[in-house]
């Protein structure tokens, strides 16, 4: 029997209740070092729904696993078609305010470095550099047979190509860029396959119940032993790809700040919990640290 990822969380002890007041942040903020860890929370007001939030996503919606992807071909077909459908709205979305105040802490020396479980390159679009994509990205296929890599935008075109006249209406757009369809919706959706070799072509995303590459969660470790202090913008840290390092720094004593409006899995390692909105909330912080927002940039490709 194969075993589905935990995909959700659910407090079985008394977490420490969150505040409103985002003077911590702004204290660590003013002694650099901080390294910044997100999650879905933080693009939803670019308009990406997250997971688990009130009307998030998995409350309608179960993600693509690795094994259903490589399982067959008709899983392959149902994803390709949602995703390649949701490609369109996913891209073009725009960095908000909370994408610009990292941008901005950056630029001013008080990051030590930014790791990011979206796949929505929105933190590069904001003017982030050096961004770790902890699960990957979604403007880049990779082929499982000849580990050959090629733009989304090109996929994009070939599937066009392939599926004239393909388009109907989502039901939503998911955080991972796929779109809700129907089985009748998808009807007979062509998968195109890689140029190089003719296998089959998979996001560069790390799909539910695939694991994230050994020496890139040793990066993110190292840039977690070289930080001052951990600052979470908004992730449940229900899955332990993000809350293994919330555990590293708080057990290397490094205080650990979230701002989310929900309890996560690790408000226990936490200092603060900050349970107001990420735009606003950052917004705010920039403010009194006397750093200004750039205006809105263009989203990713």
């Amino acid at each position: 029997m194969r075993m589905r990822p935990t995909l959700s969380w659910a407090p079985t002890e008394d977490l420490p209740p969150g505040t409103t007041d985002p003077a911590p942040v702004v204290d660590a903020l003013s002694s650099g070092g901080v390294l910044v860890l997100s999650g879905a929370g933080i693009s939803t007001e670019s308009g990406i729904p997250d997971y688990r939030g009130e009307g998030g996503s998995l409350s309608r919606h179960t993600p693509m696993t690795y094994q259903d992807f490589t399982g067959g071909a008709q899983a392959r077909r149902r994803y390709w078609a949602r995703s390649h459908l949701g490609w369109r709205t996913f891209g073009r979305a725009r960095p908000n305010a909370g994408h610009r105040a990292v941008a901005a802490f950056g630029r001013h020396g008080l990051l030590s470095g930014v790791i990011t479980q979206n796949v929505d390159g929105l933190h590069q679009a904001a003017g982030s550099e050096d961004v770790v994509d902890l699960h990957g990205s979604l403007d880049r296929v990779v082929c499982l047979s000849c580990g050959s890599f090629s733009p989304r935008r090109e996929l994009a075109r070939r599937l066009e190509e392939a599926n004239a006249g393909f388009g109907p209406v989502a039901a939503a757009i998911n955080p991972d860029g796929d779109a809700d369809l129907t089985d009748a919706q998808v009807g007979d959706f062509r998968v195109v396959s890689c140029t190089v070799c003719g296998g089959v072509l998979k996001p560069d995303v790390v799909f539910f119940g695939e694991a994230v590459p050994p020496q890139r969660v040793e990066h993110c470790r190292e840039l977690v032993r070289a930080a001052d202090s951990l600052l979470v913008l908004g992730s449940s840290l229900t899955v332990m790809s993000g809350l293994r390092f919330v555990r590293q720094a708080a057990q290397a004593g490094k205080p650990v700040l979230i701002v989310n409006r929900d309890p996560t899995r690790g408000d226990r390692h936490a200092v603060t919990r900050i349970a107001l909105p990420l735009g606003s909330a950052l917004t705010n912080v920039a403010g009194r640290l006397g750093i200004p927002l750039d205006d809105e940039t263009a989203g990713p490709g």
